[in-house]
């Protein structure tokens, strides 16, 4: 029985042993180990074994990314405004042997430092810009800030990923002032949209009175044209009418001459012709009558052209009544000789 409980005495001292020389590490973790207080190596995730009581673990080191969500703090701009800032910055130490024993020894509080290095840098890049430039900048500032903390905290074996701003607030004047300063901005584009949009109307009025204006001139002209041209038309049928009226009776006339020529008359009946002609044109309002230069003969072939139908149709003791007014035409064309004078150019009337 005593042996027994000397045996498991023993199982239970070589356990403890073994759970104090093995070491287990674990993933996204990085011991550094130290003998006799100094620096000896760096290890990394899964089993290891150690010196009891020489060799042991100074720093567990956190290789995993981390998110610094650091305090707001207070920067001033180029043109003396005060804003409240806020900003994370993500980082990781870099997983190498040389990084986890600089993050061990390069700085007491390595997070720390980072959140006041963070906030100096941040600072000094809002100081260098103005209101405007910060507010629209947050891009800039963030690149500014990341390069700077990562050149810083190199010698701490950390890696700086990237830095966002979360916010930039101005105090509550500045906030009313920029307040009214949109508002006024908003007003003056609402203004000149607007003014735009009459200008825009008023122009496009414009333009469809002019279209208008020349569309009924167009109108116009061409209404004028159409006009002119039934007028011309009309005028031309009208002269081809007269020309056709004057062709049909300049053909009837020929007609009739030729019909005279092939009935066979004489220079008598030709005479009687003319003078039933100048009886038509001494039947109108005219004061003066031109007489050709043979009415006297015309006279007498008229005399004697009676004195034959009388003589065939009325008995002999009537025939002076019928002759007389013939006598006395011939008398009166003897008396008036200046009447039947003839003027240059009617002998051919």
């Amino acid at each position: 029985m005593g042996f027994l409980m000397f045996l498991l005495i023993l199982v239970i001292l070589a356990l403890a042993v073994l759970m104090s020389v093995l070491v287990i590490v674990p993933q996204g973790y990085s011991y550094v180990m130290e003998i006799l207080g100094k620096y000896h190596s760096t290890w990394y995730a899964g089993p290891h074994f150690r010196i009891p009581l020489i060799e042991r673990v100074a720093k567990r080191v956190n290789v995993k990314e981390q998110v610094g969500d650091f305090a707001a703090i207070e920067a001033i701009t180029k043109d003396n405004v005060m804003l409240q800032v806020d900003s994370v910055v993500f980082y990781k130490v870099r997983e190498n042997d040389d990084n986890p024993r600089k993050y061990a020894y390069g700085v007491t509080n390595p997070e720390k430092a980072i959140e006041l290095l963070a906030a100096t840098t941040l600072r000094n890049v809002v100081g260098e810009m103005t209101l405007d430039e910060a507010l629209t900048s947050r891009d800039k500032i963030n690149d500014t800030m990341r390069s700077v903390l990562d050149e810083a905290t190199d010698d701490w074996g950390v890696l700086v990923r990237r830095v966002e701003i979360k916010s930039l607030t101005p105090n509550d004047d500045v906030r009313q002032a920029m307040e009214k300063q949109v508002t006024a901005e908003r007003n003056k584009r609402a203004e000149i949209l607007e003014a735009e949009g009459h200008k825009q109307s008023d122009i496009l009025k414009a333009e469809g009175h002019k279209e208008a204006l020349i569309l009924d001139a167009e109108a116009d002209k061409q209404k004028r044209i159409l006009a002119a041209e039934a007028e011309k038309q009309a005028l031309i049928d009208q002269a081809q009418g007269r020309a056709e009226a004057i062709r049909q009776i300049q053909q009837a006339t020929a007609e009739g001459i030729r019909m005279i020529k092939d009935a066979g008359a004489d220079e008598a009946v030709i005479r009687l012709k003319s003078l039933e002609t100048l009886g038509k044109v001494a039947d109108g309002n005219a004061t003066k009558l031109f007489i050709p230069s043979d009415l006297a003969n015309l006279v007498s072939l008229v005399s004697a052209a009676a004195e034959t139908v009388e003589t065939s149709r009325t008995p002999a003791a009537a025939k002076p009544k019928v002759t007389e007014p013939v006598v006395n035409i011939e008398k009166k064309v003897q008396a008036e000789p200046d009447i039947l004078k003839s003027e240059p150019g009617t002998e051919n009337f």
